[in-house]
């Protein structure tokens, strides 16, 4: 999407919140280049690495997981100026992602020039054109007969935007509704940035770039695994299992954890079997396996990418000899639980669970806190950062539930 002749780029923004003066930040952007006819030449998106929490992810669908892969705004800003410089800028509620492209620039102090006196708001364009139809974008795109499938997603979303700026242009054709700014947008001044061409990152790239941790472990001779080297890596594992996933996160944690130790491949498939099987032990402690007991081991199983086979061989270990003790994490009454994100019922309702179960929720993480609960295992934000940074295990609302139940 480089060069051309003077057209539009309308543009759409993901962000955390609808307040860049709340410290709310860009998550993803969508832009779609056109001619001044409205003809798509191209398009551009990405996700946007906040450096915080991602806010209502119930709303825009945008995964911690992916946004670790994501560039920082500084890192596509010289990309944004080279797509917007010589356009006139156009958004569905322009003085919104204006508002918020404005607040990014002047954070890495880089001055734009504003975007909303210059462009074209398809919202307010709407009262001329459709002047029946509601002023949300879904409203305008099913009164034009514009598809919009799979809202909230920055590309999916300016390229609805797109179309509904070409309906308008259609509308007046062969004359421009607007010619003075089109005139305008050749004079314009933008700052000089280097265009680093950042790759795109967009949704779901964990998922096509992150393989199962044990297969980023380095293939060694196996060795004996000493318990000065084991215990720490069992504690670890122990503490990723609480809420039955692994994040991103915590799969960098044991890659990493395993590295210093010099932990295998081998060694680990080894500690896991001990770990199932002291899982086991536990379960068969008082001489009956529940249902929800067998699931939990399935389940544990199922994660390290262990064999079908490995719970009936764990619990046939566990049934005929005592296993080596591992270390497991207890909630104590009286632990101070910490709660960040957007979570179902609102955190206060997560905050009154917990101190009826013998909890103290606290505001912050200290090193004295036992516990933090987040919204996405993978949160970005400054708590879920010290959390990793104490050791303090991270789990999700789910989570915490079942260990109150």
């Amino acid at each position: 999407m480089a060069g051309g002749p003077i057209g539009y780029a309308v543009i759409d923004v993901e962000t955390t919140g609808l307040r860049p003066s709340w410290h709310d930040r860009i998550i993803e952007i969508g832009i779609v280049h056109t001619d001044t006819a409205g003809q798509v030449t191209g398009e551009w998106s990405t996700l946007v690495n906040p450096e915080r929490d991602l806010g209502p992810q119930s709303v825009h669908g945008i995964s911690a997981s992916d946004i670790r892969h994501a560039p920082a705004f500084k890192e596509i800003a010289g990309t944004l100026v080279a797509l917007l410089r010589d356009r006139i800028p156009v958004a569905h509620n322009l003085r919104f992602d204006s508002g918020f492209l404005h607040h990014e620039f002047t954070r890495i102090g880089v001055p734009i020039p504003p975007l909303h006196d210059l462009g074209v708001c398809t919202m307010t364009e709407a009262r001329r054109f459709l002047p029946d139809a509601p002023r949300n974008l879904a409203g305008c795109c099913a009164m034009a007969d514009i598809p919009l499938d799979g809202r909230h997603d920055a590309l999916i979303d300016a390229r609805a935007a797109a179309r509904l700026l070409r309906h308008y242009l259609d509308l007046t054709h062969p004359a421009s509704p607007w010619p003075v700014t089109l005139r305008s947008a050749a004079t314009t001044t933008w700052p000089v940035l280097d265009d680093t061409g950042t790759a795109w990152v967009r949704r779901g790239v964990s998922a096509e770039r992150e393989n199962h941790f044990l297969a980023r472990i380095l293939d060694r001779l196996p060795q004996t695994a000493q318990p000065v080297r084991a215990e720490p890596y069992l504690a670890l594992l122990d503490q990723v299992l609480l809420d039955h996933h692994i994040s991103a996160a915590e799969a960098d944690a044991l890659v990493e954890l395993a590295a210093s130790l010099d932990l295998g491949r081998a060694d680990l498939e080894r500690l896991h079997r001990d770990y199932l099987t002291a899982v086991a032990g536990a379960a068969l402690a008082d001489g009956i396996i529940t249902d929800a007991e067998r699931h939990e081991l399935e389940l544990v199983a199922r994660l390290l990418r262990m064999s079908p086979m490995a719970v009936e061989e764990a619990l046939k270990e566990a049934a005929v000899s005592a296993s080596a003790p591992v270390p497991r994490f207890q909630l104590r009454p009286g632990d101070l639980i910490v709660f960040t994100g957007e979570m179902d019922g609102g955190r206060e309702t997560w905050e009154r669970r917990a101190r009826q179960a013998g909890y103290q929720p606290h505001a912050n993480v200290t090193k004295k806190v036992r516990l933090l609960v987040a919204a996405d295992p993978d949160s970005l934000s400054g708590k879920a950062r010290k959390a990793r940074a104490y050791g303090i295990p991270i789990v999700t609302p789910d989570a915490f539930s079942r260990m109150l139940g």
